[in-house]
């Protein structure tokens, strides 16, 4: 395993400023939060490949601004929304490819939008269908306010769709959804593909690595045994740290970490 950081965590700042200051903070393991549509092309796109290339960045994943519309868009019955829906992330798939990139991070519907889970599970089908012809993999998020965030849900969503199945255990969400997520790794297995890291404790569930009580060597030993071999990727929220400099610190500490452990 190795430790990065999202470009989420500067949030509100532009996503290239964000991507070149991990950058020249020593942050060598990234997720790309891509906030808009231009950002998927030139100037922006090269600007971050320049940056990329200079520091030697690995960009693990890249998360889309589209969490609101992806209810609408992919599950209602409305099968033209579908394929336009498709066709769009398309764009994302090929700005992957650009950074090399493997996990597509998608949030999914909310359970106000009513949506059978034999749909559900169809229209992921289609989705991760779509993502392996570019080469990519899409990942379904545990957020506590999706479908995603029921663990028994995403039990039979594996169930359902075998190999196709894949995810990404947020810990944050995970505490916030009342799941354990060490249970989520025991139940979910090899199917978990990508990691959002945050520590979890008595101030809050959103804290730098090392400032909660959660017990994180025995989360990364389960998920080492269930074979897990990517990033653990750092995720905070604007307030849980100082600077970039504080999260390039927290981020040296949990590699650190990783490494004295054997992880």
């Amino acid at each position: 395993m190795k430790a990065g950081v999202s470009t989420a965590c500067l949030y509100p700042a532009e996503v290239e400023s964000s991507f070149r200051l991990l950058a020249e903070n020593g942050i060598k393991c990234t997720e790309i939060f891509v906030n808009t549509h231009s950002e998927l092309f030139d100037p922006y796109m090269s600007e971050m490949l320049a940056v990329q290339r200079e520091y030697d960045i690995d960009v693990v994943s890249v998360h889309p601004f589209t969490c609101g519309i992806e209810p609408m868009m992919l599950f209602t019955k409305y099968e033209r929304r579908v394929d336009d829906m498709l066709d769009y992330f398309g764009n994302f798939f090929e700005f992957m490819n650009r950074f090399g990139a493997k996990y597509f991070v998608l949030h999914g519907n909310k359970p106000e939008n009513f949506c059978p889970e034999e749909l559900y599970f169809e229209r992921f089908l289609k989705l991760q269908e779509r993502a392996e012809s570019f080469g990519v993999c899409a990942v379904q998020e545990n957020v506590s306010r999706c479908m995603g965030k029921s663990l028994d849900f995403l039990v039979r969503m594996k169930a359902s769709l075998g190999n196709k199945a894949a995810f990404v255990l947020d810990t944050k969400q995970a505490h916030r959804s009342g799941n354990d997520p060490i249970e989520m790794v025991k139940a979910l297995g090899s199917s978990i593909k990508h990691l959002h890291f945050s520590d979890h404790g008595k101030n809050g569930d959103c804290l730098k690595f090392g400032f909660g009580e959660y017990d994180n060597f025995s989360l990364f030993k389960e998920m080492q045994d269930c074979g897990y071999d990517g990033s653990v990727m750092i995720e905070l929220y604007q307030g849980s740290f100082d600077d970039a400099a504080d999260l390039a610190d927290n981020y040296r500490s949990l590699d650190r970490f990783l490494k004295e452990n054997g992880f």
